[in-house]
């Protein structure tokens, strides 16, 4: 079977480069490369991608196929299948930063390369002090204030604006690695006047990825009519959210080529909009679900009545309750987020979604309880049916090496949670009077922090649910 080559698979003749990336990694490759690549066969960037390696391996694999890969989107979108391949060309090399880090300080002196991508998970994106001059610096924010500094060294007053874009998962991320920056040369006491170019030429911005990236499965990536290692498997949703002016739009130009690019003021609300209808709708729907006997979260949407509950508390609970937004967009988004929880190609498995689930319940769906109570002055039922759920979910019937076990027909299930010990203790003092046991629970205000047994019947409903769960059928509730 052939291998990729640019002089038969490569989609368009490779551009010039404009954005240096730090990593290789699968979301990387299946979001912020997907759309430059969608924008370089539009003709609305025409820009490659230099990538910086920083962990070990995988670079002569990109070399072997001339940089190119596989994406293969496989899922749901509008009620109808998606499938499609195509062969992404944007990164023109990659680097290995411990071997190569004069050739990515070389970068730093083409006028050409304007963004910077990152994404180098939560714990790279830490303050080390260090020297940003030695070969290489350690940590990303480290390796990131060194090649500025080399770009102010050499192209200075005459250096084009430049757009930094972390996507690590971290709110704010953009003015926390600035911060990282500044105490940085604040460390290596580096010229005052590299604090003044960086206010005037370098943006950095705060940003949101949300899209499901996989490995491409053995099976899809078996179809192709050639080997490619580096395949990537997709959902079709996809959202790069990035907080920008009109000077980052203008940069961005590769931000026309598909409506999955935002560059606005401000993204709190594609932020706020993904935590409550997303990941809200998770942290609710998952303990019933997995008390129910399901498994995955495809598993569970395959179930009319567990879709139906999933449906209803998302719409009718938790979409009004957003407090920004337009209510048209909230529903859309909603409808999309239904579709990527019906995707068969995606294994996401409910035990792994429980992890942390009182933390979780606490900033995702506390807040939204209450702004419910404050828009309606009633109970949001389905919201007291998840909740009751996840109380039954919590109840210990063994602990070993420290850690509680539940159990579910029979079947230990790990409750990997800060608060299982607490949990435990409740447990055992008041045993099965959920009367007792739920007024505790809900009176917690350290947990949530908020006293839920203040908010007018929600104890009585979740009391009434546990009585109701785990074995009685999933109706929809009266809202």
């Amino acid at each position: 079977m052939t291998q990729l080559h640019r002089n038969t698979h490569a989609p368009y003749p490779l551009p010039s480069e404009k954005v240096l990336q730090f990593g290789t990694g699968i979301l990387l490759r299946g979001l912020p490369d997907f759309f430059i690549d969608q924008a370089n066969r539009q003709g609305l960037f025409n820009g490659s991608v230099v990538v910086v390696k920083s962990t070990a391996g995988r670079a002569d694999e990109f070399a072997r196929q001339d940089n190119l890969y596989t994406t293969l989107v496989r899922g749901v979108q509008g009620g109808k299948t998606v499938e499609e391949d195509f062969v992404n060309g944007c990164i023109s090399r990659v680097v290995s930063a411990n071997d190569q880090w004069a050739e990515v300080l070389r970068t730093a002196a083409d006028p050409n390369v304007q963004v910077v991508i990152s994404n180098t998970t939560e714990v790279g994106l830490q303050y080390v002090p260090e020297s940003v001059l030695q070969t290489p610096p350690a940590s990303f924010p480290a390796k990131l204030a060194g090649w500025l500094y080399e770009r102010y060294r050499t192209l200075g007053r005459q250096a084009p604006a430049t757009v930094v874009i972390p996507t690590e998962l971290i709110p704010d991320n953009g003015p926390l690695l600035r911060g990282f920056v500044l105490q940085l040369a604040a460390h290596n006491q580096l010229e005052t006047s590299f604090l003044d170019w960086l206010e005037t030429h370098v943006l950095f911005c705060s940003s949101l990825v949300d899209r499901i990236v996989t490995n491409a499965s053995a099976e899809a990536a078996g179809a192709l009519p050639y080997t490619d290692p580096l395949a990537i498997q997709t959902e079709p949703y996809r959202l790069w959210a990035i907080e920008g002016n009109a000077a980052v739009r203008e940069i961005l130009s590769f931000a026309a080529a598909d409506a999955g690019v935002i560059v606005a003021d401000d993204i709190a609300y594609y932020r706020e909009r993904k935590l409550r209808l997303l990941n809200g709708t998770h942290t609710i729907s998952v303990c019933l679900a997995f008390l129910k006997g399901f498994d995955t979260v495809y598993q569970m949407m395959q179930d009319a009545e567990m879709a139906a509950f999933v449906r209803q508390v998302m719409m009718d609970e938790i979409a009004p309750s957003v407090p920004v937004g337009d209510a048209a967009d909230l529903r859309i988004f909603a409808e999309e987020v239904l579709d990527r929880f019906a995707n068969p190609n995606i294994v996401h498995r409910l035990i792994n979604i429980t992890l942390q689930a009182t933390s979780k319940m606490k900033m995702r769906n506390v807040p939204t309880m209450r702004r419910f109570y404050e828009k309606f002055a009633k109970t949001p039922a389905c919201m007291a049916r998840g909740f009751a759920a996840y109380v039954l979910f919590t109840k210990p019937v063994r602990q070993e090496n420290g850690v509680f076990y539940g159990e579910r027909n029979g079947t230990a299930y790990p409750i990997q949670d800060d608060a299982a010990a607490y949990f435990h203790a409740a447990w055992q003092r008041h045993g099965d009077d959920y009367a007792v046991l739920a007024t505790e629970v809900c009176g917690q205000a350290d947990l949530w922090g908020h006293d839920l047994t203040q908010l007018p019947g929600f104890v009585d409903s979740v009391v009434a649910e546990m009585n109701r769960l785990p074995n009685q059928k999933i109706d929809s509730v009266t809202v």
